[in-house]
């Protein structure tokens, strides 16, 4: 499989909603043509486990904060809107891959009618699921701190390799977010 096809796009903290200093991948025609096993077992083989299959994602805006996810279409397309409101529209279609740092805001704003997605989680982790219309000041900081000390997957899910595009990621501080980890320590009691 090419790499060539590998996009990346950028978040930073959006309210709430933490997002991640890691880019979002998408990896164009990961697993050509699709298919549910076919996706799943390139999931698998590159250690992304608790897989699922699902008609499409969630269409509420949330996020996870135990663990990185990937998304693979197996069958149809789907539009996704991603890093919170008025965020950036991506469509994807069989055989495409993402690869969502934890944190980033997500959610299936269209699809067609035979949609299908794969998904799992690095290592296997258990995931959790933040909701922005249920998020409150405590339950986003504490989901801030998990994200924040999640390990870097050891290998793409969608090729394999190491995940040298958040190896390569800027630093929280390099990033600009020394007041957004600030503001983690703050507490109102």
């Amino acid at each position: 499989m090419s790499t060539s096809e590998t996009e990346q796009f950028w978040s930073k903290p959006n309210g709430m909603i933490p997002n991640s200093r890691y880019p979002l991948l998408v990896h164009r025609s990961a697993v050509p043509g699709g298919g549910e096993d076919l996706v799943v077992a390139r999931f698998r083989e590159n250690g992304w486990l608790n897989n699922w299959h699902y008609p499409g994602v969630y269409t509420y805006r949330h996020f996870h904060s135990t663990t990185h996810e990937c998304l693979g279409v197996a069958r149809g397309w789907m539009q996704v809107e991603i890093f919170g409101e008025g965020g950036p529209i991506l469509r994807v279609s069989a055989g495409d891959v993402i690869v969502m740092p934890a944190g980033v805001s997500h959610m299936m704003v269209g699809h067609s009618e035979d949609v299908s997605m794969a998904g799992g989680y690095a290592d296997g982790r258990d995931w959790d699921n933040i909701r922005h219309d249920h998020l409150t000041e405590d339950l986003r900081r504490d989901a801030a701190k998990r994200i924040m000390m999640l390990p870097i997957p050891g290998r793409d899910p969608a090729t394999g390799a190491p995940m040298q595009h958040w190896i390569d990621a800027p630093s929280s501080v390099d990033a600009g977010l020394n007041d957004f980890r600030d503001g983690l320590e703050v507490s109102d009691s």
